[in-house]
């Protein structure tokens, strides 16, 4: 009965993180878009912002705190932090790679359609499912394979075609730039997925989702501190209240773009963390992936976004791609069930067998 509900439990939470990773994933882009071509030109400073709503964490950490104040009792001291010094110098380090991915972001971000930088992320995929092999021993499949191969045919696919879709007054080089900058973004977070993964199965203490909470601030603390010193280097504090009032939407709504980008991406950094304490790495890509067409959709009805051809045609194959992966896992997943069924019945007939033998020796004249 324990072990039912505690694996009820873990399925909620589950599903709970993948729906704010859902939110984060396709409200992330379109907002830090809406900056961007309204008149915002900071890269650095659209950087900052997708860590920087980490002191919204401690809402949830200290109602968890009071919560344990209050079941423990007076005389009972109770811990505000768990995080360990392994722990909270490993998430430092991918905090200040989480820093550098999110310039790497903004910049693809500045310089393409939401509809093309969101199918070129989609190769994060494949990123993360090599990276899981390395680092924490994913095992490949056929459908795995074939998924990885999908989503590159399909960025290739973009990178031969990019004409169509490069806004206006930008040049063909910036064009470039930001697509091969956004890729590094999508290889590099696809590193980061599993090293967190692997984080987790060498912290050597329990994982709980207030741990995991703890783990997030730490990340996104260091991620800020990193885009910080860029904004420090290149002037973008004393520039936003300039900026602000030159926005096209007016100085009031530039603050609230401003707000909201925080608030969405976090989102995005909290629920990719929750999903592989309680699922896999593999798995928070695969959610990335599958939100791809939502983003896409968006895109085109808020920002008016042209869908050409080869859009299309990557759009297409990514989505092959998932599914012969999701396929593939559905797959493995009824096999080893079958095998753990047949190993079980194994055991009982042998088990059957040798209770049978014992009794009739015992009976035996």
């Amino acid at each position: 009965m324990e072990t039912q509900a505690s694996t009820t439990m873990k399925k909620v939470l589950l599903g709970l993180n993948c729906l704010i990773l859902a939110v984060g994933n396709c409200g992330g882009p379109l907002v830090m878009r809406l900056y961007f071509i309204r008149g915002g030109k900071r890269i650095w400073f659209s950087s900052w912002l997708q860590t920087a709503g980490w002191p919204i964490i401690f809402i949830p950490l200290t109602i968890a705190y009071m919560h344990r104040r209050k079941i423990g009792g007076a005389t009972t001291k109770t811990q505000f932090f768990f995080l360990k010094p392994r722990v909270f110098i490993a998430s430092a380090a991918i905090g200040v790679l989480t820093g550098l991915d999110d310039y790497l972001t903004s910049y693809g971000v500045a310089k393409l359609p939401v509809s093309t930088s969101t199918l070129i992320i989609a190769t994060q995929l494949a990123f993360t499912a090599g990276f899981a092999f390395l680092l924490v021993k994913q095992k490949f499949t056929g459908y795995s394979i074939n998924a990885i191969v999908l989503l590159t045919v399909g960025a290739v696919v973009l990178g031969l075609h990019t004409s169509g879709d490069r806004p206006k007054g930008e040049s063909n080089k910036e064009y470039l730039l930001g697509f091969f900058l956004i890729l590094a973004a999508a290889a590099l977070y696809g590193f980061i997925l599993p090293l967190v993964e692997l984080m987790y199965l060498k912290a050597k203490q329990a994982i709980t989702y207030t741990l995991v909470l703890e783990i997030q601030m730490v990340m996104c603390f260091f991620a800020t501190a990193f885009c910080t010193v860029g904004m420090l280097i290149n002037n973008d504090f004393q520039a936003i209240s300039r900026e602000a009032k030159e926005y096209e939407l007016g100085e009031g709504k530039y603050y609230l773009v401003v707000v909201w980008n925080a608030m969405v991406w976090q989102c995005f950094f909290l629920g990719v963390i929750g999903v592989i304490v309680y699922s896999s790495s593999l798995l928070s890509g695969i959610v990335l992936t599958v939100l791809l067409p939502v983003t896409e959709v968006l895109a085109v009805i808020f920002y008016h976004e042209k869908f050409q051809s080869e859009k299309g045609i990557s759009l297409f194959l990514s989505l092959w791609g998932f599914i012969s992966y999701f396929y593939g896992e559905i797959k493995h997943s009824k096999n080893n069930k079958n095998v753990t069924h047949d190993l079980s019945q194994t055991e009982l007939t042998q088990t059957h067998d040798t209770s049978q033998t014992e009794f009739n020796q015992t009976v035996a004249p």
